[in-house]
């Protein structure tokens, strides 16, 4: 009998299981999955969260079962989305303790589809070091593996030194201060008062309804939405660099044909290539994205081009994405200007722009929200559903290139990765009540005698708080990681990190000790590995990154077993 350990039980687990179970081996095989939050859902999806938040995804674009789509070497084996699942709406954002439930009846589902020759023992506790080949537990047990796999999801780390200030300035002032971590553990009970966040993203999201809703508010709707205070509700002053939130989720499906992708950027094809990311890789990028976005446009409105679909795609393809030609073509074959797509002006949306007074930017700001809003709920604007697409293909594949640069992460989370639409209307509706104030871009952060202030170039007013919250996730790396199995690997060179901290693993998962040897019968996976994939369940008919590699790694993994 062999013996496989799986430390962290989460999605990426289950998805693990499902390929073991696919791939049906021969070998007589327990496999230990060890985690002290529930299996399948694990730490971030467990079901003991507040019920108000909800996950940045539609029922109908969560799936954890492969289909027609996937390429991988093991077998194909279809299964229903959340949205076939369960009875939500396929179009709605379900809270994440829906998709809590989801997960761990997929957990059961393969559990109970394994080969006898295969069982599974889960262990409700946390792994604590990893010595040889034995893992041992914080309940006393220890489990010997023959195999390892660190499936261990999104990690905690030490805080970095300006944190550290913070939290002490905070507690010699009797102030409040919390540093990046998930919003579902933040303790926010002795937040009250004027309170600044640092950060606009899905974090931030998080924080506001909790809050707010989760301090008794509630909205009502009239000829708009509005928010009715409780009364506990601290006022929350939010800025970041590009000093606007996220954009939210579309809420509706393609208008046109279904663009066939990768097009233009194709990782296989500059494998081997010494490439620099903003002068090679980012163009590509760039045209494949566009590609994604024009495609919609033509296919799915065509009365608002100038041109064939076919005249534009044969010059489009001919054309370097930053070339004039192209800039040429766009304004030929796109008559409105803002039917174009522009990544720079998307990025930086307040740049070169300032305000006399902190109201004038609050008016803006709201005009811009709502503006996004309607665009991402109106199917006229169905060409970002296209980009969209193009945005998952692309990222999903540059891992197999380089590690994610720091500000195309960023960048794809805020066009990707952001809110449901209800939620901007929420801010605005907190915003239009004053219980939301926005700082501005680059906002600017001090510790004062007494008071966090925090300021922007958009305005000339400061901010004087008695909290400030990080309101995004910690930076793990793995020399600061809280992990104690990696620190125990690490404290005997058996694991390495790249440059930017991230655990060095082979195009097979296995580990790569200090030397950049290859660790023969230990595999990590995850978001903080240079393997990292876009996430552990996917949209339907995308052929996931995630479970190619779930297969690539079992595949590996089962032939160790098997050796």
């Amino acid at each position: 009998m062999r013996s496989l350990v799986i430390i962290g039980g989460g999605p990426r687990a289950a998805g693990l299981l499902e390929r073991i179970a696919a791939q049906s081996p021969e070998v007589r095989l327990t496999v230990h999955v060890v985690d002290p939050f529930p299996p399948g859902a694990g730490r971030v999806w467990r079901h003991a969260q507040s019920p108000l938040l909800r996950m940045n995804s539609m029922a109908e674009d969560v799936t954890v079962f492969t289909d027609s789509s996937f390429d991988g070497a093991g077998p194909i084996c279809p299964g229903p989305s959340l949205a076939e699942w369960t009875d939500v709406e396929p179009t709605s954002f379900p809270s994440r303790q829906v998709q809590s439930r989801y997960l761990s009846w997929f957990f059961d589902h393969v559990r109970k589809s394994l080969p006898p020759n295969i069982s599974v023992s889960v262990h409700r506790a946390k792994a604590l070091k990893v010595v040889g080949n034995w893992v041992w537990l914080d309940n006393g047990d220890s489990l010997n593996a023959d195999v390892l796999v660190l499936a261990l999801g999104h990690l905690d780390a030490e805080p970095e030194p300006e944190h550290r200030k913070l939290a002490d300035h905070a507690t010699q002032h009797g102030l409040v201060y919390v540093p990046p971590l998930y919003s579902a553990d933040a303790d926010l009970s002795a937040v009250e008062g004027d309170v600044v966040l640092r950060g606009f993203g899905l974090a931030f999201v998080d924080l506001m309804v909790l809050l707010t809703e989760g301090r008794g508010g509630r909205y009502v709707r009239t000829d708009r939405l509005e928010y009715l205070p409780s009364g506990a509700e601290p006022t929350l002053y939010v800025g970041s660099r590009r000093g606007v939130p996220y954009h939210s989720k579309t809420g509706y499906r393609l208008q046109g044909t279904r663009p066939s992708l990768p097009h233009f950027f194709v990782a296989d094809a500059l494998r081997g290539w010494r490439l620099d990311f903003r002068d090679d890789v980012w163009p590509l990028m760039a045209k494949e994205i566009a590609w994604g976005y024009y495609h919609e446009l033509f296919t799915g409105h065509p009365g608002l081009v100038g041109i064939s679909f076919v005249e534009f795609a044969t010059a489009f393809a001919a054309l370097d994405w930053y070339s004039e030609e192209m800039r040429e073509l766009e304004v030929l074959a796109v008559p409105d200007p803002a039917d174009r797509i522009d990544f720079e002006r998307l990025d930086r949306p307040l740049t070169g722009l300032t305000f006399a007074t902190a109201e004038e930017f609050q008016e803006h700001l709201r005009s811009y929200i709502e503006a996004d809003v309607t665009r991402r709920s109106d199917p006229r604007h169905s060409a970002d559903l296209g980009a969209f697409l193009a945005l998952l293909s692309v990222y999903g594949q540059l891992p197999q290139l380089m590690p994610h640069d720091g500000w195309w992460h960023g960048y794809f989370s805020y066009l990707a990765s952001g809110p449901p639409p209800d939620r901007l209307e929420e801010l605005l509706a907190l915003s239009r009540a004053g219980i939301v104030r926005f700082v501005g871009a680059d906002m600017w952060v001090e510790a004062v005698d007494g008071a966090f202030l925090a300021g922007s170039p958009t305005t000339p007013d400061v901010v004087r708080a008695n909290g400030l919250i990080e309101a995004r996730l910690p930076a793990h790396s793995l020399s600061r990681t809280e992990d104690p199995v990696l620190r125990s690997l690490r404290a005997v060179g058996d694991v390495s990190e790249d440059a930017a901290g991230l655990v060095r693993v082979t195009a097979e998962g296995r580990l790569i000790n200090e030397q950049g040897e290859e660790d023969p019968v230990r595999f990590a996976v995850g978001p903080y590995t240079t393997g990292k994939a876009f996430a552990a369940f996917a949209r339907p008919h995308t052929n996931a990154p995630a479970f190619r590699q779930n297969d690539i790694i079992v595949s590996a993994l089962l032939r160790t077993l098997g050796d």
